[in-house]
């Protein structure tokens, strides 16, 4: 199975964020996604950086494409959604309709994100005629929902699942970051920056519940199926989406790869059919 990296679910400095893109390049991915998919005032990276980014991973060998935001809200949203459509080199991932549209109109092969909510092969079929040759299954997908789908898989269609990172929930045009600091979300003082991986919330008992990342709840554990790649390839699974860390990210990849383990408080339920947070021993 190939081994993508998916996009930066946190806004980091723009110093942060292109130093870690130069250790990406050297890293045994065969696929980098690139671009801001979670919030729109996050401006430490233009779409001008993001697509030097890109070219610089391409001369590495990498395949690259760039992934849309999740919720379009404003004019500018659209018109920057327009430019990432019309970027002229590298392949997209839709994460909205609205990008499916255009990228339909324009007849571009995109990337069906995992926040287009792929739960029934009626959906990718409907995407695969849209110019669909990938999709990205949606997190809370599990390998039951994959074989009923896979079943009617369109010829030729791919199909990605996260393997590695916080389960991103859910999306809000509320910035729940900005209301911890009784600001309104659109002066918000980016205050994410100052949270490398979310914040994390506490239930009453003190006990990890969520994280909030701006305007995405995350989940509190780390979803991780490397215990489960036997089932992933049987489940006819093609490539594995391991998600930016801010520490540790070379060490994931290299335990993908067959070169190391991984120690921490995960999760895999999702895949196994059974609540996320829960634990199955492959």
């Amino acid at each position: 199975m190939k081994i993508s990296l998916g996009p930066l679910q946190y806004y980091w400095p723009k110093r942060q964020t292109l130093d870690f893109y130069e250790t990406v390049a050297a890293m045994p991915v065969d696929i980098v996604y690139v671009g801001e998919t979670v919030c729109s005032r996050r401006h430490e990276l233009r779409l001008e950086d993001w697509l030097d980014v890109a070219n610089r991973l391409i001369q590495a060998g990498k395949e690259v494409r760039v992934s849309t935001l999740t919720l379009v809200e404003s004019e500018s949203d659209l018109k920057a959604l327009r430019r990432e459509v019309n970027n002229g080199r590298f392949g997209v991932e839709a994460n909205e309709m609205g990008a499916v549209r255009l990228l339909a109109e324009a007849k571009l092969p995109f990337v069906a994100g995992p926040t287009l909510n792929v739960f029934n092969p009626e959906t990718l079929r409907l995407l695969a005629e849209a110019g669909a040759t990938r999709w990205v299954m949606p997190p809370e997908a599990g390998r039951e929902t994959l074989a009923g789908i896979r079943a009617h898989l369109p010829a030729g269609m791919e199909t990605e699942a996260l393997a590695f990172g916080r389960l991103p929930l859910a999306y809000s045009a509320r910035c729940f970051t900005a209301r911890r600091f009784n600001l309104q979300k659109d002066t918000c003082e980016f205050k994410c920056i100052d949270y490398p991986e979310g914040m994390m919330a506490k239930t009453r008992e003190g006990q990890p519940f969520l994280v909030i990342n701006g305007i995405q709840t995350q989940s509190a554990k780390t979803y991780n199926l490397l215990p489960d790649l036997p089932g992933l390839a049987a489940a006819g699974v093609d490539i594995l989406r391991i998600s930016p860390q801010p520490e540790g990210t070379a060490e994931v990849v290299a335990a993908f790869r067959g070169r190391g383990t991984l120690s921490g408080d995960f999760c895999n339920g999702f895949w196994h059919g059974q609540p996320g947070l829960e634990w199955i021993q492959a």
